[in-house]
């Protein structure tokens, strides 16, 4: 940087009285610092890389104390950085304000490839920090671990899984795959065996089932790795640990096992099960119902997370979860981004594959496209919807992805001229009388609890325990299995007493 740009720097420091995650300020008024290698290493490690910032005291209010000797301290900052791997080469700025002179030290942030930079003197696992706001942090064994996964290429979705046998795949399932390989690849459908193409594609290794081929086809993947599976949660709020009118802290609460497959359809179909629904009519009187978040985009959000999410062995015991909020949906798998790119080229570049063998089957089985279409996808649909941008972040080893809906953010009722209201979504009853009355009509012919929720358009909580539990319990709703009133098959009616009532 210029000299006009470092004092620039310092005004800035000194007006917000506080570090940054590119600033680390050292006073150097008596001498250079000893110890700079947890900052060399934090800035070396992230693609901004950093500034270390001499002449200023922190206790002092961030005010300008000077360096004690400018050849000196640029000497012994060079030697420090000599001590990191792969050594740091800092460039030096110098610049004079009200007689004293401050020192910048620019540390750059290296390849991927060459990450973690750690001190020698500590040890790849002890010297390596990470720079978390205004503070260094050591990294754990998982940070330093990704970084060694990317530089020598460890292929956890092929690595073999112990205990794990081919007679406990699904074999239709197997067989179905093995006909589209044969049919999509013509230098698979010839002079080669089935075992050698399981081999090839990633399925096998020396005739051990990989953890792709369990993923994907074994009868029960869990079995091997319990926690390898779903977790998906609704809050009756906007923040965890919210509570419903009954202290609920969750409305509903799954675990999704089974297959890659199996898992995204069985998420998707969560998703949807538990979304409110935007009910429009158009001029000639059709309803035209609309989840709060398109469905497309979900799919693709969980599709994501669970093709290149982190498989390796430090992760093993962390599902994927999904939590809807009132405001929102939140995907999050472990693992942040691979390779080299940043959150702010998602959906811009081609990005490199976490897991290229488990990718590879799933878009010869048809569940994913494998052109890295998804992030894209996600961002079109949610505008599509007229809904916020789709955001992403990394934080902790983890990638977030979180959909915003746009609807109110709480159910409520009140009163207004002494008429008892409800609203929800974008439909708007005007009395609960006038909503009741048209759930009544509606409920002729008797109907499943999904096409209730969906004729309401309130959360299934909400339309089953606020609304139709009452009804029930006034006799204006009958079921059709009353012995057994949480069966899938239940169904709703509306009762003659109900055609009388007030």
């Amino acid at each position: 940087m210029q000299a006009e740009e470092l004092l620039q720097l310092v005004n800035k420091v000194k007006h917000y009285q506080c570090e940054f995650q590119t600033i680390e300020i050292k006073s150097a008024g008596k001498g250079c610092p000893t110890r700079l290698y947890d900052s060399l290493s934090s800035f070396s490690n992230q693609d901004s890389g950093g500034i270390i910032l001499f002449g200023l005291d922190e206790k002092e209010h961030f005010n300008i104390v000077g360096v004690y000797d400018i050849q000196d301290l640029q000497h012994k900052v060079a030697e420090q950085c000599k001590q990191m791997e792969p050594e740091v080469r800092p460039l030096f700025t110098v610049a004079e304000l009200d007689g004293k002179f401050v020192v910048s030290a620019e540390i750059p942030g290296v390849d991927v490839a060459e990450r973690p930079v750690f001190y020698k003197g500590a040890g790849r696992q002890r010297g390596s920090f990470v720079r978390v706001g205004e503070s260094d942090e050591p990294m754990n064994e998982y940070e330093i671990y990704t970084y060694d996964a990317f530089r020598r290429r460890i292929r956890d979705d092929i690595r073999v899984i112990e205990g794990a046998k081919t007679s406990l795949f699904q074999e239709d399932l197997l067989q179905s795959y093995l006909a589209a390989v044969k049919s999509e690849r013509e230098n698979l459908s010839h002079n080669i065996t089935d075992m050698e193409i399981l081999e090839l594609m990633g399925i096998t290794s020396n005739g051990c089932p990989t953890l792709s081929g369990v993923l994907v086809f074994g009868k029960y993947p869990q079995a091997y790795f319990p926690q390898l599976g779903i977790t998906a949660v609704v809050v009756p709020g906007t923040e965890m640990g919210d509570t419903g009118s009954d202290d609920e802290r969750f409305i509903s609460n799954k675990r999704i096992n089974g297959t890659i497959s199996e898992m995204l359809h069985g998420a998707v179909e969560f998703v949807k099960r538990n979304s409110r629904i935007k009910t429009v009519i158009d001029e000639d009187g059709n309803r035209n119902d609309k989840p709060e978040f398109p469905m497309k985009a979900v799919r693709e959000v969980i599709l994501n997370a669970l093709i290149h999410r982190d498989y390796s062995i430090h992760t093993e015991g962390t599902p994927i979860t999904i939590c809807m909020y009132n405001d929102r949906i939140e995907v999050t798998n472990k693992g942040g981004l691979y390779g080299r790119i940043s959150v702010d080229l998602l959906g811009k570049v081609r990005p490199e594959t976490r897991n290229p063998a488990l990718a590879n089957i799933l878009e010869i089985l048809g569940e994913t496209e494998n052109r890295y279409s998804g992030i894209p996808t996600i961002q079109k649909e949610m505008m599509k919807a007229n809904l916020p941008k789709p955001e992403f972040s990394v934080r902790n080893g983890e990638f977030k992805v979180i959909l915003r809906n746009n609807l109110p953010i709480v159910y409520y009722e009140e009163f207004i001229d002494g008429q008892e209201m409800n609203r929800k979504s974008d439909r708007i009853f005007h009395r609960v009388g006038e909503r009741d009355n048209a759930l009544l009509e509606y409920c002729k012919i008797p109907r499943s609890r999904e096409e209730i929720i969906g004729f309401v358009g309130f959360s299934r909580y909400y339309t089953m325990n606020k609304i139709m539990k009452p009804l029930i319990e006034k006799g204006y709703i009958n079921m059709t299995l009353p012995d057994k009133p949480k069966s899938s098959k239940q169904k709703y009616y509306a009762a003659e007493i109900a055609k009388n009532r007030e």
